[in-house]
């Protein structure tokens, strides 16, 4: 008999509602292990995922596929002519006991058949005006091998629905140092049931279902082959890959280079020596990589134009798009003065000359306050009088360290002014 919307009884509740597990609650996050500070910090590509988000027990979702195991827990209910309502759980020989209807076998029926295949038991006895509902209410608890290269191999608890990253997570996560992320097994006996490549969770948002069962083993082997990323990319991190002929390109979809990467350098670790190749990014399909490279992804190509912003006492615009190594008098060219400009005395601030002014001035400061503190006295007083005028001094030196050099270019000659070069973010400022 089909399936009505709502049960006698409990009218105006949903069947879905009715259905909930009684225990579900609020969780709040567990601290952090002190693998999964690790895990958060590694420098390994995958290791962030372990850091504890997937090891919460949370309400069982089943999906369509999910096939009934001994253990499992069913809810039944039938209303009508003979009401009967209980929690049901599958038998060692596979079966659920119904009242008058007897056994019937449910294990290895796949969830969105359960509620069919209990309506055609119950029509079997009861022809006319009995209802009844099914629904997978608990997966069976099993105890799973998490083992291989992770940080805490052991026995874990949990369903057979849960995931092998939960698992994964209990365990500490994959030992980043060890462990592979392309290649974790669950296995039943000699069998491998399954590989997950961890990468393609990441990256694309899949991950293998798989229903675990009391005794089985999450294997993590060693990692194959490894590379490290540097420079110019959205995931500077180790990235594992397996074979002999993985190429540039096919690390570029994972490390993400920035729009301005143009080359890469690969040092090739060769023992004692090491080894730099240097590829434009063109060729990166013909680059084959092996364990232990190290990539630097660079910007090796000259800018095609500059920036320059001119300020002060002028009817021009503020700012001037040039060719790359134009010189002074290309600009000086393009400005309109007015009756305040005073172009003999236009001044030039650079951004380069304003970091080595700032690198000079902590030298000089950081000299002065040596000389300060490693003055010898040759009596008490000579030594009091120094200490008094090294506080006043290193008070001053404080001070200093405060100031913001301006990176003023000096001109020396106003006639060499047209000749100069300029370069992107200079300033310039026309005085009256």
């Amino acid at each position: 008999m089909a399936n009505n919307a709502t049960i006698p009884g409990k009218e105006g509740k949903d069947l879905a509602s009715v259905a909930k597990p009684a225990d579900a609650r609020v969780l709040v996050p567990a601290p952090q292990t002190q693998d999964q500070l690790e895990n958060q910090s590694s420098d390994v590509f995958g290791a962030q995922l372990f850091t504890g988000a997937f090891s919460q027990p949370g309400a069982s979702q089943f999906n369509p596929d999910y096939a009934i195991a001994i253990g499992d827990q069913i809810q039944v209910r039938l209303w009508g002519a003979f009401a009967f309502e209980q929690m049901l759980t599958v038998d060692p020989r596979g079966n659920i006991f119904l009242p008058h209807a007897g056994p019937v076998t449910v294990v290895g029926v796949r969830n969105r058949e359960l509620e069919g295949l209990v309506q055609a038991a119950v029509r079997r006895t009861f022809r006319n005006n009995v209802s009844s509902y099914a629904s997978l209410a608990a997966a069976q608890p099993v105890r799973v091998f998490v083992g291989g290269n992770v940080n805490r191999p052991g026995l874990y608890n949990g369903t057979s629905m849960d995931s092998v990253l939960r698992y994964l997570d209990m365990a500490g996560g994959v030992d980043p140092e060890r462990g592979s992320y392309l290649q974790v097994q669950v296995k039943r006996g000699q069998e491998t049931r399954a590989t997950a490549n961890l990468y393609d969770f990441l990256l694309q948002g899949t991950m293998p279902m798989v229903q675990l069962a009391d005794g089985d083993v999450i294997f993590v082997p060693p990692y194959e082959q490894r590379v490290k990323v540097k420079g110019l990319v959205a995931n500077a991190k180790r990235f594992e890959f397996l074979g002999n002929q993985q190429t540039v390109a096919q690390l570029m979809a994972l490390a993400k280079p920035q729009a301005t990467a143009t080359h890469v350098r690969v040092t090739r670790n060769t023992g004692n020596i090491r080894n730099a190749e240097y590829y434009p990014l063109s060729e990166a399909n013909q680059v084959t990589l092996v364990n232990g490279d190290e990539l630097e992804f660079t910007a090796d190509k000259k800018p095609g134009t500059i920036t320059v912003r001119v300020e002060g006492e002028h009817n021009s615009a503020q700012e001037y798009v040039l060719p790359y190594g134009s010189h002074m008098s290309v600009l000086l060219d393009q400005i309109q003065s007015n009756a305040n400009s005073d172009m003999g005395s236009v001044q030039l601030f650079r951004e380069s000359v304003k970091q080595r002014q700032k690198e000079m001035l902590a030298t000089s400061l950081h000299n002065l306050e040596m000389s300060l503190l490693t003055a010898r006295s040759g009596s008490s007083d000579e030594a009091r009088l120094r200490k008094d005028e090294a506080e006043l001094s290193l008070q001053w030196v404080k001070r200093a360290k405060e100031v913001e050099p301006v990176g003023q270019v000096q001109i020396a000659k106003a006639g060499q002014l047209g000749s100069m070069l300029l370069v992107g973010a200079d300033r310039k400022l026309s005085h009256l």
